[in-house]
């Protein structure tokens, strides 16, 4: 692979033509928002079940991994800003085939997740309303969302704002109660001290093996983040903006996650929580609280409504970015006057609407097929984002220190601590029965990307050679 050109040269071109008008609230919102969905109010069971209340250590484990490679990205992201995010950056630090493989294996995560987010709304919004059937509830969900992303970027800014906002506030009322319960301040509760953490087993019931299996089952929930970087080009002030947003997303993720986790397994006695019900519905019922259950359907709905507009949003800056690269058609490039990538926004649009379909009419053959190839996809673009930083990092402080306004700690040590962490991810998926065949899909996946990728660089060498 040909060296990647020097640090200077990309950012001495003109500012990418999309608009600006996301604002601080914005972005520190999106990046809570695009993390808090129903993997943890509902998933999170899962890692109960097998770490007990050790799923603390696990969520610590895998949150501090995920803490490591953001603040890498956001260093990035603060000193270089672009709409295409770690798939501009791996193109700077390691050729055009790494920026190629990882914008378009996000962009094909994104637009199959965004069927499961669409599918699994509908689903709650037809038990509401059976009348209307659950493939409209789709096709609403679809063309709100579509208007929100066609019209000015503030205006997703603002849909994302407040369903964070609610989010937000559902978990931090939710912390709240759940002290008050511990402590025994609520009416008709007691103190409940240590018994459910040092009970049923103890506090680590399956040993450190349970929280390893705890933290591959949580680790994928800390996926969304890095929307939070694409968006930041689209702000007022690109470089502050996505460092400060980064700063306080991250701490606060940490602490709404592991919060919420010691105050489920301090209230509750672990082996009550059943995988696939949510937890937090289990707390809920153990206070008395009227109508848990719906009122955790409403939580949960306006989460998956989140994270499909973020993921709609995210998908079409991707696709946009690569073709302003010549990594995707041309045609995505067309920008409304407001600024908005609209074709690139329809192209995602499209395939995450056909994705819709697939999971509808087959969701145990071709969709199950899509999500296994997508599912540990997110490793690849953290191994990568790692790579990069430590490549681009000693160049941007020789040739531009001033652009540091966010700086990884400990660097080279935690970037390299941080891709051995997702190598022993990846040996725990290979050992693991369930999540083996995942791994094995996305690695196909994943192959097959590079390998078009590197095919290109080839034919694209040869062709300068011959025009040169």
């Amino acid at each position: 692979m040909h060296d990647a050109p020097p640090v200077a040269e990309p950012l001495a071109g003109e500012r990418e033509p999309l608009a600006g008008g996301l604002k601080q609230r914005h972005l520190t919102m999106l990046g809570l928002g695009g993390v808090i969905g129903a993997g943890l109010f509902v998933g999170s069971g899962a890692g109960i079940a097998v770490a007990g209340p050790g799923i603390i250590i696990s969520y610590l484990l895998a949150g501090a991994l995920a803490m490591l490679v953001m603040r890498m990205l956001g260093e990035l992201s603060a000193a270089m800003p672009a709409s295409g995010s770690f798939s501009v950056h791996a193109e700077r630090a390691l050729g055009r085939w790494a920026g190629f493989s990882v914008g378009w294996l996000y962009w094909f995560l994104l637009v199959v997740v965004l069927a499961v987010e669409a599918t699994a709304a509908a689903q709650i919004a037809h038990g509401w309303a059976p009348a209307v059937p659950q493939w409209g509830w789709v096709l609403i969900f679809m063309i709100v969302f579509t208007a929100a992303n066609l019209a000015a970027v503030k205006n997703f800014g603002e849909f994302e704002f407040w369903f964070a906002a609610l989010k937000v506030g559902a978990i931090v009322l939710f912390l709240g109660l759940g002290l008050l319960a511990v402590l025994g301040l609520l009416p008709d509760t007691k103190a409940v001290g240590m018994s459910n953490l040092t009970g049923q087993g103890g506090f680590l019931p399956h040993g450190w093996s349970g929280v390893v299996s705890g933290v591959l089952a949580v680790v994928f929930a800390f996926g969304g983040l890095e929307v939070l970087t694409i968006a930041a080009a689209e702000s007022d002030d690109p470089a502050r903006a996505v460092g400060r947003a980064v700063r306080s997303a991250v701490w606060r993720i940490l602490f709404f996650y592991i919060g919420s986790m010691l105050v489920i397994v301090t209230l509750l006695p672990w082996s009550s929580l059943k995988p696939g019900q949510s937890p937090y519905v289990a707390v809920l019922d153990h206070l008395g609280v009227p109508a848990a259950g719906q009122i955790m359907n409403v939580v949960v709905f306006v989460a998956l409504l989140s994270a499909l507009n973020a993921n709609l949003y995210g998908s079409s800056r991707m696709v946009f970015s690569l073709a302003e690269r010549g990594e995707a058609p041309r045609a995505l490039l067309k920008v409304s006057r407001g600024g908005v990538p609209w074709r690139a926004v329809l192209a995602s649009v499209a395939f995450g609407f056909a994705s819709v379909v697939l999971n509808l009419e087959w969701p145990d053959s071709i969709f199950r097929y899509l999500l296994n190839a997508v599912g540990s996809v997110l490793l690849f673009v953290w191994g990568l984002i790692a790579a990069s930083q430590l490549r681009l990092r000693p160049r941007i402080e020789r040739e531009m220190p001033d652009r540091l306004a966010l700086r990884m700690w400990g660097f080279p040590y935690l970037t390299w601590a941080a891709l051995v962490a997702m190598g022993g991810v990846l040996v725990l998926m290979l050992t693991d029965d369930e999540a083996r065949p995942q791994l094995m899909w996305s690695a196909a996946a994943t192959g097959a990307v590079v390998l078009v990728a590197l095919l290109r660089e080839v034919r694209l060498r040869r062709t300068s050679r011959h025009t040169g």
